[in-house]
């Protein structure tokens, strides 16, 4: 679990979007960006090389909400 006041100042270093955090992913996901990026041990790892690309299901499925 993050911290919600941690998540709220946290921004993607590639966007500057906010983050939604993925709890059953263990992940912060930036849906203007495409990337998502790992949670490890509570510690969000804020580095584009260590981000997933989002695949264009995952998108298309959080546009439909």
């Amino acid at each position: 679990m993050i911290d919600k006041k941690l998540l709220s100042i946290l921004v993607c270093p590639v966007s500057k979007a906010e983050l939604d955090y993925q709890a059953d992913k263990n992940e912060l996901v930036c849906w203007s960006s495409g990337l998502a990026y790992p949670v490890r041990d509570g510690i969000p790892v804020m580095l584009e090389s260590e981000a997933r690309r989002l695949s264009d299901e995952e998108k298309q499925q959080h546009k439909h909400r």
